[in-house]
C-alpha cells in the first residue's frame, strides 16, 4: 500500500515537471495572446526561438505593440536584431513614438541607431521635445582687456539622420564655448557685450556649429555674464615688472663692468709705479757709471743736487712758479 502511494506521488511529480517543460518549450499562452491580437505567430516559430536562445516574450510582445500602433514589422528582422545585440523593445517604442509624431523613421534606421550604441527611443523623444544644455562658465577677454565670464543655455534637437556617426553633446559644448570666446574677443569693449548679450548668440549661431553633429541647435541664450579681472592692466604690470628687471640687470652689468675697469686701471697704475721705482733704483748706478766713464763731472753732480734740494723745498712749502697772469696763489691778478 505504501509502495502504491509512493508510485502515484512520483508519477504526479513527473507529470507536473513534464507539463512545465512542455509549456516552457511551447509558450501556449504567448501564442494565444498573439492570436487574439491579430499577430501571425505559429507555435513552431516560438519553439525555434527557444532553441535559438531568443526570448519569445520580448519579440512577441514588441510585435503586438507595434501591430496595435499600425506598424508593419517583420518577426525575422526583430529576431535578427536581438541576436545582433540590439534592444528590440527600445526600437519598437521609438518607431511607435516616431509614428505618432509624424516622423519619417523606418525599422532599418532605428536598428542602425540602436546598434551604434545610442538610445533610439530617447533620441526620438529629444527630437520631439528639444533639450536644453547648460554650458560651463566660459572665460573670454574683450579688446579693452576686461575679462568676462559667460554662461549660455543651448537648446538642441536630435537629428535622427545624423545619430549614426554624428558628434555628441561634448562637441556642441566645445564649439559653443569657442564661439563665445571668439565673439567676446572681437568686441571693442566689454561694455558693448554687457549692453547687447544677444550679439554673442547671433554670432555663434551664424557659425553653423551643429554641422557634423547628431543635434540641431535651435537657439543659444546667454544666461549670465560676470565681469572678471582687468587682464590688460595685469599684462601691463607684468610687462613693466619685466622691463624693470631687465633694466636692473643691465645696470648691474654696467656697474660690474665699471668695477672691473677700475680694478684694471688700479693694476696698471701699480705696474706703472713699480716700473718708476725700478727705474729710480737704477739712477745711482747710472750716475756711478757716468762718473767712471767721465760723462758726469763733480760740478755737474753738485748742480743737480742743488736743483733737487730746491725742488724739494718748493714742494714742501707749496710754492710753485706762477703762470703768466696769475699771482703766487694761482688766482688771476687784476689788470
Amino acid at each position: 500500500m505504501e509502495n502504491q502511494v509512493f508510485i502515484f506521488l512520483a508519477l504526479g511529480i513527473a507529470s507536473l515537471v513534464g507539463l512545465w517543460i512542455i509549456f516552457y518549450l511551447i509558450p501556449v499562452g504567448l501564442w494565444f495572446s498573439a492570436l487574439v491580437s491579430n499577430v501571425s505567430v505559429s507555435l513552431v516559430q516560438l519553439i525555434f526561438m527557444r532553441w535559438r536562445k531568443v526570448p519569445p516574450a520580448v519579440i512577441v510582445n514588441s510585435l503586438i505593440a507595434g501591430t496595435k500602433a499600425g506598424l508593419q514589422l517583420s518577426l525575422k528582422e526583430m529576431e535578427a536584431h536581438y541576436l545582433a545585440g540590439g534592444h528590440v523593445q527600445n526600437v519598437v517604442n521609438a518607431l511607435i513614438s516616431a509614428e505618432k509624431a509624424n516622423m519619417n523613421l523606418d525599422f532599418k534606421t532605428a536598428t542602425a541607431i540602436d546598434l551604434a550604441g545610442r538610445d533610439v527611443f530617447q533620441a526620438v523623444q529629444m527630437s520631439v521635445n528639444p533639450r536644453v544644455i547648460d554650458t560651463p562658465p566660459v572665460t573670454a577677454v574683450a579688446k579693452d582687456g576686461i575679462q568676462l565670464v559667460a554662461k549660455a543655455r543651448v537648446t538642441v534637437r536630435a537629428n535622427i539622420r545624423q545619430l549614426v556617426g554624428g558628434a555628441g553633446e561634448e562637441t556642441i559644448l566645445a564649439r559653443v564655448g569657442e564661439g563665445i570666446v571668439s565673439s567676446i574677443g572681437s568686441a571693442e569693449s566689454h561694455k558693448i557685450v554687457l549692453e547687447n548679450p544677444d550679439s554673442i548668440s547671433k554670432l555663434v549661431l551664424a557659425k553653423g556649429l551643429d554641422s557634423g553633429t547628431a543635434f540641431e541647435i535651435l537657439s543659444i541664450d546667454i544666461a549670465d555674464i560676470d565681469v572678471g579681472k582687468n587682464i590688460g592692466a595685469v599684462l601691463q604690470m607684468d610687462q613693466a615688472n619685466a622691463d624693470k628687471n631687465i633694466a636692473q640687470a643691465k645696470a648691474e652689468e654696467r656697474r660690474a663692468m665699471a668695477v672691473a675697469y677700475e680694478q684694471e686701471m688700479k693694476a696698471k697704475a701699480q705696474e706703472a709705479r713699480a716700473a718708476v721705482i725700478s727705474a729710480e733704483a737704477q739712477i745711482p748706478m747710472a750716475i756711478a757709471e757716468a762718473f767712471r766713464t767721465g760723462n758726469l763731472g763733480v760740478m755737474d753732480y753738485y748742480k743737480m743736487q742743488n736743483i733737487q734740494a730746491d725742488t724739494s723745498m718748493r714742494e714742501s712749502l707749496g710754492i710753485h712758479n706762477p703762470k703768466p697772469g696769475q699771482g703766487k696763489s694761482g688766482d688771476l691778478t687784476k689788470q
